[in-house]
């Protein structure tokens, strides 16, 4: 580990090792990041190793003693080693009596082992305090200073005082440290680590399947209709027309999934006349995931972007163009300028810059270094009113691009409607029932049980005895 690196600098200049003394049993890579960013605090560090003739590799400034000998310097021991060479620590378990045990260790996979290795190690020296913590940061975290990565440490324990401790070390290393209760959280927090974009499953799962539906949809109206009908080979315009058809149809369908779980949560509240009563489970799983269903949306429609932009150099249209103008040479035509052409087609395009702008817009503000800095109504503001806004501009730049064409019956190929028709559904009935809910008659109604009213024929007792109450 260099000496002469960035992470060298403490973090408390005036402090010379005035925190007291924390002993780590382990030098592997999170032992040494750990030991350096604790001596940059202004920790006495003391390293237990099975070799302790062996510390080229650890920090400088670090004491490095046999398991034995380091137990005694500090009441807090970081244990970073594996759940499988627990047992050599049942040797000196004397030397660990009344001692803060820190488990920092993981598993290779979920629910590995029947208890969590936290419980496990509290089991093998019942006579320590064991405190789960610091499996969530990585040895890089700890080496950048956290300037890029989480800074959130997770802590639980039977014993408040020693996860007080605990928190009070994380604290001191820049690092915000969260309660999660006794030492039964500490395989939640083992599978942690483990999670592999558990809130991007659902939304990845809808993209996947709408792309290929769609996908599916375009080739057999446009590719294979053509070669049936016409005996034409349109394969090629799979590589760009037809990905340039199915991201904007797939991401205007995102974006509606994004908000209808609101507009049916709505619908609820007021079927219920209360707030008060639980949403389905796949409601609430729905609306936890709007974030990633959005920022997916707006992927497929940067992509969107970067196809259209490719058009005008694209083989097959410049090849068009130029058969175009020879025709028009040829018969000595010109083609006479159209007013309500030259105006759709503005339209059409304004209406998706606009659109596109207010989308990127939304996917800034979900960030969380972003969001951070704006308070709840701004948030809403945006995501809420905005999202709307951009919901509507990205339906009327669809809507423009049909214009008149589902009227005309050779656009039914093999009686299907045309792909953009298809995209249109779940926007339209998005914003049809939003804009029956924003009506004042029934948004007084929405707000008032959002703030807690009751429509008391919901839950009063009904009295069947037909008798007058007393008074």
């Amino acid at each position: 580990m260099e000496n002469n690196c960035f992470n060298m600098t403490k973090l408390c200049p005036d402090a010379d090792n005035t925190l007291g003394t924390v002993c780590i049993f382990g030098t592997g890579d999170f032992g040494r990041s750990l030991g350096l960013r604790l001596l940059q605090a202004g920790y006495s560090v003391v390293f237990g190793s099975r070799n302790p003739q062996n510390s080229s590799l650890l920090p400088k400034g670090a004491q490095v003693l046999s398991h034995v000998e380091a137990a005694q310097t500090s009441k807090v021991i970081f244990i970073a080693v594996h759940r499988e060479n627990y047992e050599f620590l049942s040797a000196f378990s004397q030397e660990l009596a009344g001692k803060v045990l820190v488990d920092i260790s993981n598993n290779l996979m979920k629910n590995q082992y029947p208890e969590s290795n936290a419980e496990y190690l509290a089991k093998l020296l019942p006579q320590a305090n064991v405190v789960k913590a610091f499996n969530t940061v990585s040895a890089w975290a700890l080496q950048s200073g956290s300037l890029d990565a989480s800074r959130q440490v997770f802590v639980c324990g039977d014993n408040s005082e020693s996860k007080q401790m605990v928190m009070d070390i994380a604290r001191s290393l820049g690092l915000t440290a969260l309660d999660q209760g006794s030492l039964l959280a500490a395989k939640e927090l083992e599978n942690y680590p483990l999670q592999l974009f558990p809130l991007w499953r659902l939304p990845m799962y809808i993209a996947t399947g709408l792309t290929a539906a769609i996908f599916i949809y375009c080739v057999l109206t446009d590719i294979v209709y053509t070669f049936v009908n016409e005996g034409k080979d349109n394969s090629y315009r799979i590589v760009i027309s037809i990905a340039n058809r199915v991201c904007p149809i797939v991401s205007l369908i995102m974006l509606s999934l994004c908000y209808l779980p609101g507009v049916i949560a709505a619908i609820l509240q007021l079927y219920n006349g209360t707030k008060y009563k639980r949403f389905p489970d796949w409601l609430d799983k729905w609306m936890l995931c709007r974030k990633q269903l959005g920022l997916v949306a707006l992927a497929l429609a940067f992509l969107h972007v970067l196809y259209s932009l490719v058009i005008p150099i694209r083989y097959y249209v410049r090849q068009r163009q130029n058969i175009y103008i020879i025709s028009q040479v040829k018969d000595n035509k010109t083609l006479i300028f159209d007013s309500t052409v030259s105006w759709r087609s503005d339209s059409f395009y304004s209406l998706g810059i606009l659109g596109f702008s207010l989308y990127v817009l939304l996917g800034i503000t979900s960030l969380p270094s972003v969001s951070n800095m704006v308070n709840w109504r701004e948030f809403r503001f945006v995501q809420s009113k905005l999202g709307h806004i951009t919901l509507l501009l990205c339906t009327a730049h669809t809507l423009v691009y049909g214009w008149n064409k589902f009227l005309y019956v050779s656009r039914y190929k093999w009686y299907l409607p045309p792909a953009y028709v298809l995209s249109l559904i779940v926007p339209c009935i998005v914003l049809v029932l939003k804009l029956i809910l924003i009506t004042p008659c029934v948004d007084r109604v929405i707000t008032r049980i959002r703030q807690g009213w009751e429509r008391k024929s919901a839950y009063a007792p009904h009295d069947t005895s037909g008798q007058p109450l007393a008074s």
